[in-house]
């Protein structure tokens, strides 16, 4: 799932260098998760695309993947997350089709190839598909099969297809077992949460699939009802719940891996912990992993969780019992930041049982008088706690382990309550728990909740963990009552000497708060509660005493490091005045993957772009293209080589990075502000002057005319690309990186998007653009750089590479005589001949040469009027790949 939003932050608080680094990641951000790809010849892995008709008139795309190898062998159904296609978990299936499986991929309704309305995993719809698909896997050879019509099989996927593997497993008893990561257990609790809207990520569902018109009828009158009011009524929450696979839980009888991020305010881990209860209280074996990464950015740990997940089917798919399936309980801690890189570090803490979100409990008493602060009219300023849509490598929730708040509480919008400084490290690991007393001017009160860790002294930096926060409707408040409040579960280490600061809060920017002015009143009715199932020294752990010591000594550092500022990083290679105006040249860059020493996503890579270009960057899927524009935009650090922009070296941070704009596939925007406001929230958050954000110059290449005024739920799929294509452009950076401009445009909207790209670039600007459709890039490009298995095939002028084929057009002003035709088809060195409209297509063989073609031509008296090369780009693409596209 590859949610993005732009930056919507206030002002991080101190120290100013934070702030720009926070900016730089939200220039750069959008990258969501990037997956190389590369193959493995041993054993090889065959690959079948089918259209499967549902019997409704929907058609669903749809992939098997099997090994060489005979026999029958366990299937796995692997779903893709929101907004995404089959072709997301491409890399994953061949890798367990490779270990022996037999692995069916789709494209669920409404996205990718397939046919149909988005119906949020409708037991009618989508979980009716699933049921389909294993029908027609029981029919297949190669897989293995319990009993006649019922294969053994396994389902896995991230997000949506979590949840669809949770929801089939409750349908569908032919499912053995699951493997859901990141994922919802009751939509109608993860987008309601105590009764309010969740309005942010809302809206980026809507965007990312393209529309409300994409949904079907149901949920999007459900979606404008809720939107419109701000408030969720009985039936928006009956129609989540019955999609939910909590409305299925004590169905679920199958093995459950349940992977959970802490990096997430969309699915919280409150959600795994809810589906861990039910699953294992039906006798199911259940296994809970938090792992460092989620919707909100981070380390999503791939290459462990893949293998864990493929531990998991070996065991219960395969029926291994000698295969180690991993604790019951695991959770990933960041012990600091690498050498040189400043990506996290992260170690994994375990136990032989899943501990819940209560644990251990430890009382904190808070200290603080009664006190009354406002909601605001319209609920504006809102505070700003997580930050829905940055998908960044690090993920800026993620900054939290180490000592970095990005949070923002507007004065007289909340009230406080402190402890007194911790005597000894204090682990937090599940959800605290206290309980106040709410008082209100209206009926109903909206309070959000959170607990801070704060740093010593009198300005001590505080920092909310994994940028959580709990909302809270407090019906029937004008009278006063005692309100018990949950808060996010968390594993956070609270370090000797801070103090947790608990503040209710009367806003927030990612839900929808009661817009009437009102007054709320609160005081304390009691301690508060924490949990520390994984923090007391008798607490059963698998692992050796030093790993304890490890990450508290990592965290001190890394916290000290971040106070001073003087954290040391390698020296930044010193400018190339001989390149200062040359936009990009990459030499001999090199990525290999994770924990590999020899299998590369980029190799010994290296090509020059110049300003005005238009450049095209080509290859098949997990050729290295998206690796490397990670790189280019210092998401990721090279293994070898460099990258120079303007000539200054690119790592995480550069300065120089403030001259490149960047956009992928898609950005999430607020559906009921403006266009322009939009914008203008974006530049807010860079933290760089208004002056220099040139709005209404991107704004008319962009080509937006009076659609600005209107709010972004009324676009159309183009209006809303051409707004993210704007806000790339916010201070016309001198290079612009494009993945996908066009996807899912019309072809009216595309020709649209090719002429911003061409003006943009007119201007003495630089647009590098990566993009399947081949037939938009040869039109739009000026020079290409193809790409494959990690290396550069070709570069040059899209001219030169596309006219480098053996086939002629012979102009001759009209159509040739088809006995002419058959005689020049005879010639030496014609492989063939075809009368089109203007002349003669001629394919020259081996042996042939376009001189003594001309000189045939004219013996046999053909008005030869020009002679030129004619190959489409997908010719010449097809060409220089070869097979392995």
């Amino acid at each position: 799932m590859d949610l993005r939003l732009p930056a919507l932050r206030g002002r991080v608080r101190r120290p100013r260098r934070w702030l720009a680094a926070a900016a730089s990641v939200v220039v750069l951000a959008g990258a969501g998760t990037w997956t190389a790809v590369a193959d493995d010849d041993t054993p090889a892995v065959q690959h079948a695309g089918r259209v499967m008709d549902m019997g409704d008139g929907v058609r669903i795309d749809t992939s098997f993947f099997t090994s060489g190898a005979s026999g029958r062998r366990p299937a796995v159904l692997l779903g893709h997350g929101f907004g995404g296609s089959k072709n997301d978990v491409r890399q994953q299936a061949e890798d367990l089709a490779r270990d022996g499986y037999a692995v069916l991929t789709w494209s669920a309704r409404g996205f990718g190839k397939s046919t149909g309305k988005v119906g949020l995993n409708d037991p009618k719809g989508e979980v009716a598909d699933v049921s389909r698909l294993l029908d027609w896997l029981a029919k297949q050879p190669q897989v293995e099969l319990d009993e006649s019509g019922d294969p053994r099989v396994g389902m896995a996927g991230g997000s949506y297809g979590g949840a669809i593997a949770l929801l089939a497993a409750g349908h569908d008893d032919r499912v053995d077992a699951i493997a859901p990561a990141i994922t919802y257990w009751n939509l109608a609790d993860a987008l309601f949460p105590n009764g309010v809207f969740k309005k942010l990520w809302a809206g980026i569902f809507v965007n990312s699939a393209g529309g409300c018109d994409k949904f079907e009828t149901r949920i999007c009158e459900m979606y404008d009802r809720v939107a419109e009011s701000g408030t969720p009524d009985a039936a928006a929450r009956t129609m989540l719940e019955e999609r939910s696979p909590s409305a299925v839980g004590d169905r679920i009888k199958v093995p459950t891996l349940l992977m959970q991020g802490q990096s997430d305010s969309l699915f919280p881990l409150g959600q795994a912990d809810q589906a861990a209860k039910a699953i294992s209280a039906g006798g199911a074996p259940v296994d809970v992993d938090w792992i460092s990464g989620g919707h909100d950015g981070g380390d999503m740990e791939t290459s462990r969780i893949q293998g864990r997940v493929k531990s998991w089917f070996d065991r219960y798919l395969k029926d291994d019992k000698s295969v180690d399936t991993g604790p019951a309980f695991r959770v990933t801690r960041t012990l600091g930041t690498g050498t040189g890189d400043g990506e996290p570090r992260l170690s994994g803490v375990s136990s032989d049982k899943y501990p819940g979100l209560a644990g251990k409990e430890r009382e904190i008493a808070l200290t603080g008088r009664e006190q009354s602060f406002a909601n605001p009219a319209g609920a504006s300023p809102p505070a700003v706690s997580a930050l829905p849509g940055f998908g960044s490598s690090g993920g800026l929730a993620q900054l939290s382990s180490l000592g970095v708040g990005v949070s923002l509480d507007f004065p007289g919008q909340y009230a406080a309550f402190e402890s007194a400084p911790v005597r000894e490290d204090l682990q937090i690991t599940g959800s605290p728990t206290v309980t106040v007393h709410v008082k209100s001017t209206s009926e109903d009160a909206v309070l959000f909740a959170k607990v801070y860790d704060v740093g010593p002294g009198g300005q001590g930096r505080q920092v909310l963990p994994s940028q959580l926060v709990e909302p809270v409707r407090v019906e029937d408040a004008k009278a006063g009552k005692d309100v018990t409040i949950t808060l996010p579960a968390i594993d956070h280490e609270v370090d000797d000497g801070h103090r947790l600061r608990l503040v209710l809060a009367s806003t927030d920017l990612g839900y929808a708060s009661p817009t009437a002015p009102a007054t709320y009143t609160v005081s304390l009715k009691g301690e508060l509660s924490v949990p520390t199932a994984l923090g007391d020294t008798d607490t059963a752990s698998t692992l050796s005493a030093w790993v304890w010591w490890l990450p508290l000594a990592g965290a001190g550092i890394a916290l000290a490091l971040l106070v001073t500022g003087r954290r040391r990083t390698k020296a930044p290679a010193a400018p190339d005045p001989a390149l200062a105006e040359v936009p990009l040249q990459i030499t001999d860059l090199s990525k290999r993957y994770a924990k590999s020493a020899d299998r590369y996503a980029v190799r010994d890579l290296s090509f020059r772009v110049e300003k005005g270009q238009v450049l095209g960057l080509l290859g098949p899927n997990g050729a290295g293209k998206t690796t490397t524009l990670r790189m280019l935009m210092g998401l990721i650090k090279p293994d070898g080589g460099e990258i120079r922009v303007f000539g200054h070296a690119i790592a995480p941070g550069a300065p120089v990075l403030s001259r490149v704009g960047a956009f992928v596939e898609g950005a999430g925007f607020l559906p009921h502000l403006s266009g322009r406001e939009n914008l203008d929230l974006y530049w807010q958050a860079t933290g760089r002057p208004p002056q220099d954000a040139h709005l209404d110059e991107a704004l008319e290449i962009a080509g937006l005319g009076d659609a600005l005024a209107r709010a972004v739920r009324t676009y159309s799929q183009g209006m809303r690309q051409r707004l993210a294509i704007a806000q790339a452009m916010l201070g016309l950076p001198d290079l612009l990186i494009l993945d996908e401009p066009t996807n899912g445009l019309d072809p009216p909207q595309i020709r649209e998007m090719r002429e911003v790209m061409i003006r943009y670039a007119a201007a003495g600007r630089t647009v590098i653009v990566s993009s399947h459709l081949l037939a938009e890039v040869e039109q739009t490009c000026t020079h290409l750089v193809v790409m494959d298995h990690g290396r550069l095939v070709q570069a040059g002028p899209v001219t030169e590479i596309v006219g480098s084929g053996d086939t002629l057009l012979v102009g001759t002003g009209a159509p040739v005589d088809e006995p002419v035709v058959e005689k020049v088809a005879a010639l030496p060195g014609v492989a063939s001949a075809v009368s089109t409209d203007g002349g003669l297509l001629i394919r020259l063989d081996a042996d042939g040469s376009a001189q003594r073609l001309i000189a045939e031509l004219v013996r046999l008296e053909v008005p030869v009027e020009s002679v030129g090369p004619h190959r489409r780009l997908e010719d010449a693409f097809l060409t220089l790949i070869g097979d392995s596209a």
